[in-house]
């Protein structure tokens, strides 16, 4: 070799250290992971979900006229909520809020009443107390019982690491495009891999944008940081300063103890679809209602399309006369965050779109699952450590035992009783019981009996939701399909199927351990 060319150094390929960064990044947090898809994944049908829980609700109509119904919703609050400090109308404008709404913060109260109306005539449902679909969504970010601090924390840390684990993923990937067509069935440790990849390849556009997008979401969560920096460091003063700035308050003023009627609502909202070139009202809320120094806001609709953006207008009370007004798009900036926000939550999405939402969650669900049995298979043939056969006892109740805690908290919608104090907490609790329940029965189990029991559990637990339903409510299988309520036919249908999937996949298992012996 000539001197003037010094030796290689020796080449350190770049894929095996992506695969290994990658191995460790999905398993240190991959059962938060898990769990935060789940849950978020429910999420793209929390309206129906909500619809479920609530049977006492008839089929939703939307949009109507925004004038008769909010006319009824203000009649109910002066006659019902009177020396409340706000109100809050939600109009049903589309599926996201399907129902007439209002919501009401009692003076001294710590939780805000809520009470659904008939839009036609004004009445008030008599619907059970739940939890419903929206706090089944809320968990993926929520994670329930922690301080809210580190949740966001948690969740923060976790969409980092998924971010992580996708790019390193398609770097450590050598047969990137062929792994969406491969799926080779009953071959052990073979057939784990190619279902991760396949899941992993399917929806990885769909996996970058939600991980990204969560990324901005909880982004405040760093925030004290930065804004203590700038605004001082007295605790909560800075973020409160930052806030204030961020989103300044739109002619707001103390009420003034002198009584006054309320103004029409009816110009107000032609006003506001006016400059809104049509798009509707959601959502009015008033400040002070009774007094001289009532405010009313008029704010547009964040579901109208990705951006999840919308024009906020604020009027005088009693006047009527237009005090403030908020543009929908403030800056470019802010617009390119409201795009990831409103991409991240798929409200505008239509049904088809939504469809694909939701199978793309599946899809998440399915790449961190199979992602976390891959791990605990390449290590059964070595010696088994303390972590892998711990992994190995407890990835059957992490996987399989959430789906079975779902299903319990969908039962203890029915079953708990209706007038029962905190029964929506009572909900998310036996939720959470059921998955403890779970791990400890695994912890005690041999992993592969564990795996068939619970996929039983769980095919038992969604399959016989419809039973259930006919059971305790009048909006059973055959009357929904009969008159039509798509709803609440699409949620026991999509039980039926649930069930059957997981009862396929317990007689697959009690299978393969025929086979074995």
């Amino acid at each position: 070799m000539s001197p003037s060319h010094p030796p290689k150094r020796p080449h350190r390929p770049l894929r095996p250290a992506m695969a290994g960064l990658h191995t460790w990044a999905g398993v240190l947090l991959g059962w938060l992971l898990y769990f935060m898809f789940v849950t978020g994944t429910a999420g793209y049908l929390d309206t129906e979900i909500d619809r479920w829980m609530r049977p006492e609700l008839p089929p939703a109509q939307y949009p109507l006229p925004p004038a008769p119904q909010a006319a009824h919703a203000l009649a109910y609050l002066q006659a019902h909520a009177p020396g409340a400090l706000s109100w809050s109308i939600q109009l049903p404008v589309d599926r996201n809020e399907p129902y007439l709404r209002v919501d009401w913060s009692p003076a001294g109260a710590a939780q805000p009443q809520a009470v659904w109306l008939d839009a036609q005539t004004g009445a008030p449902f008599a619907v059970r107390d739940t939890a419903g679909g929206q706090a089944l969504y809320q968990l993926h970010w929520r994670l329930h019982y922690l301080p809210p601090a580190l949740t966001e924390w948690l969740v923060a840390i976790a969409s980092m690491v998924l971010l992580l684990a996708l790019l390193t993923g398609i770097v450590a990937h050598r047969r990137f495009f062929a792994d969406f067509f491969t799926l080779r069935l009953g071959k052990g440790q073979r057939s784990w891999l190619d279902a991760h990849n396949l899941a992993s390849v399917a929806s990885l556009p769909f996996q970058l944008m939600i991980s990204y997008s969560g990324l901005v979401f909880v982004m405040f969560s760093f925030m004290p940081l930065i804004a203590s920096a700038w605004y001082g460091q007295a605790p909560g003063a800075a973020v409160r300063s930052f806030y204030g700035e961020l989103f300044p308050p739109m002619a707001a003023a103390p009420a003034s103890g002198q009584p006054a009627p309320l103004t029409a609502i009816a110009p107000l909202l032609a006003q506001a679809q006016a400059r809104w070139q049509g798009a509707p009202v959601a959502v009015l809320t008033v400040q002070n209602p009774g007094d001289a120094n009532a405010r009313i806001s008029a704010i547009g609709n964040f579901a109208g399309g990705p951006v999840r953006e919308a024009g906020i207008l604020v009027f005088d009370g009693v006047s009527g006369a237009l005090l403030a007004e908020r543009l929908a798009r403030q800056s470019a900036p802010r617009a390119a965050r409201d795009l990831w926000l409103g991409l991240h939550e798929g409200l505008f999405a239509g049904t088809v779109l939504r469809a694909l939402y939701l199978l793309s969650g599946l899809l998440g669900c399915v790449m961190i699952a199979t992602g976390m049995v891959l791990w605990s298979a390449k290590r059964s043939a070595r010696q088994p450590s303390v972590g892998h056969a711990l992994v190995s006892r407890l990835n059957p109740a992490a996987i399989l035992g959430l789906p079975v805690a779902i299903a319990a908290y969908l039962w203890a919608n029915r079953l708990l009783p209706i007038g029962m104090e905190a029964r929506a907490q009572w909900e998310l609790h036996a939720l959470f019981a059921t998955w403890l329940v779970s791990f400890v029965w695994a912890a005690c189990t041999a992993p592969a009996k564990a795996w068939r029991w619970l996929a039983w559990c769980a095919a038992l637990g969604f399959g016989l939701l419809p039973v259930l339903n006919a059971a305790t409510s009048t909006r059973n299988l055959l009357q929904s399909l009969q008159t039509g309520d798509t709803v609440m036919a699409g949620m026991d249908l999509g039980f039926i199927a649930l069930g059957l999937a997981f009862a396929a996949g317990a007689l697959a298992m009690q299978h393969r351990q025929k086979v074995r012996r």
